[in-house]
């Protein structure tokens, strides 16, 4: 057992527990602060409050006679600003969100807003740079929910030269009208927001989640919107109830997100956890997700976007994360018109999802919708549908169930077909799985070019659900119940497999151009 420091500041440091574990340790450790007792933890990344600037800390970790140490000191803050010195008062009553917001005006650099325990009532609050806001234990920013209190986003503006044009709104990997979010910056740089506090969208069936897809004034908020933003960290803090997309990055980078936990009823339409959008430099690390969509979906655009900026979503990390409940626990896509490169996520969990590694593509993408480079490694699976997936069919959009976007047959590659490169599945353990094992169906014009899958163990639950393995038209019973199907790729690396299908034995089936066995 050694621990490392995952991100410090002036009052507060997140440190990890590096003992071989994902996600929770085997068993709790007790944590000292410079010899007094703070806490216990089973979290791998524990986030720890209450520190003093400027001031040198050694951290000890114990369990079970064995001991780590990490010693630090503190970052530099000159000045706290309470909001309620402002005149909020967190009484879940009055309209607390100028009063907050001229707190965040008034900050110098190297300070902090102080949110103290209290329920504060907001529409959207605007982020600048240099700002360190912390939402403080017992601290509820809880949204209001009718339309006509929010901001709006206007999706593009037009410049006299043809070639700049300034988005500030986005739904879905389009330029359009949208409500801001909670918290919304656009353009800022150097921003920490951190604490044990919580961002409430207070969203129901009620209001946001009503007829959801159906488009009122604009396009529903996010809780978090971060738009052509630099070194952002989000520390420790709850989002939980979002009108749509609970964190969204776009067109962002230097990014952290870290030991946040991100949460919503798995009924909640659309309520992805994090969706970084043609973001590079992106680490999401210790966070718990529990939503009604996809947990992360890696996204960069759709065509309109990505064909003119080209800006893929690139260098990301993923690591000791927990994924519960969602659509896909990690999916990369479907608006991928930009690419998604460079991508490593390990050491995560994942718990009754409907599918796992998650790869959602189709055709109208465009050229430039190019993923590789992607690496998942070290994973955990327990009663998740389909643990592994790669669909280039996704039926999403207007004419998802065209016979443009769902033909079987191959079509001509042009301007509008994706592509995907170099994926490798390596080190992971599928418990419990019920629809199907693996079900990998890459274009049969544009096939996908490479799979690795390596010391993988898949096995199915004693009373299996039955289902689609993949939002797509044309997948036959058969199919759903194999255990490995793989259609439409280049070459497949299989090396260790142990795929146990609902028969008692293992299954594959195989329509590609080479397989390599070991």
């Amino acid at each position: 057992m050694k621990l490392e420091i995952a991100w410090k500041h002036a009052h507060a440091v997140a440190i990890e527990c590096v003992d071989g574990s994902i996600f929770e340790t085997k068993t709790p450790w007790n944590i000292y602060i410079n010899g007094k007792f703070y806490q216990e933890s089973n979290r791998v990344v524990t986030v720890i409050y209450g520190l003093e600037p400027e001031k040198e800390y050694t951290i000890r970790a114990e369990r079970e006679g064995e001991e780590a140490f990490v010693t630090f000191m503190t970052k530099r803050e000159s000045f706290t600003l309470n909001v309620k010195d402002f005149g909020a008062k967190g009484d879940g009553k009055q309209d607390d969100t100028m009063f907050i917001q001229a707190a965040i005006m008034a900050c110098p650099k190297e300070s902090r807003v102080l949110i103290p325990e209290g329920i504060y009532k907001v529409t959207s609050l605007f982020l600048k740079d240099n700002l360190i806001l912390e939402i403080g234990k017992g601290a509820i920013l809880s949204a209001f929910t009718e339309r006509e209190k929010f901001p709006i986003f206007k999706g593009s503006y037009k410049s006299k030269n043809p070639s700049e044009e300034l988005i500030l709104g986005t739904w879905e990997g389009d330029a359009m009208d949208m409500f801001t979010g909670i918290l919304t910056g656009v353009g800022v740089k150097n921003v920490t927001i951190y604490g044990e506090g919580m961002i409430d969208g207070n969203a129901s069936m009620d209001n946001w989640w009503f007829e959801a897809k159906k488009i009122r004034i604009a396009t529903r908020p996010r809780m978090i919107f971060l738009n052509h933003c630099e070194k952002v960290d989000i520390v420790g803090i709850t989002v939980r109830n979002s009108p749509s997309w609970n964190v969204h990055p776009y067109f962002s980078k230097h990014l952290n997100f870290i030991g946040m936990s991100i949460l919503g009823p798995k009924d909640s339409p659309n309520t992805d956890g994090l969706n970084p959008e043609s973001c590079d430099d992106v680490q999401i690390i210790g966070c718990y997700f529990s939503v009604g969509d996809d947990c992360i979906a890696v996204k960069s655009g759709k065509i309109s976007m990505g064909a003119k900026y080209k800006v893929p979503s690139s260098n990301l990390l993923i690591r000791q994360c927990c994924m519960r409940d969602g659509h896909g626990s990690i999916t990369l896509g479907s608006e991928m018109a930009g690419g998604i490169r460079n991508l490593q996520a390990k050491q995560c969990v994942f718990l009754h999802t409907d599918r796992g590694l998650r790869i959602k593509t189709r055709r109208g993408r465009g050229k430039d919708a190019i993923i590789d480079g992607i690496v998942f490694e070290d994973i955990k699976m327990d009663h998740v549908l389909t643990p592994f997936v790669i669909n280039c069919f996704y039926f999403c959009d207007p004419d998802g169930h065209t016979e443009y976007v769902q033909c079987k047959d191959p079509l001509p590659v042009d301007e509008k077909t994706p592509f995907i490169q170099s994926l490798c599945f390596r080190h992971i353990q599928a418990d419990n799985c019920h629809i199907a094992g693996t079900f990998f169906y890459g274009l049969p014009e544009q096939k996908i070019e490479y799979v690795e899958m390596k010391h993988i163990k898949v096995n199915y639950a004693k009373e299996a659900q039955s289902g689609q393995p993949a939002m797509m038209d044309g997948i036959s019973e058969q199919i759903c119940k194999m255990g490995i199907f793989a259609k439409n790729i280049k070459k497949l690396v299989l090396e260790d497999i142990q795929v146990t299908g609902q028969d008692g034995e293992e299954t594959i089936f195989e329509e590609i151009d080479e397989i390599l066995r070991y």
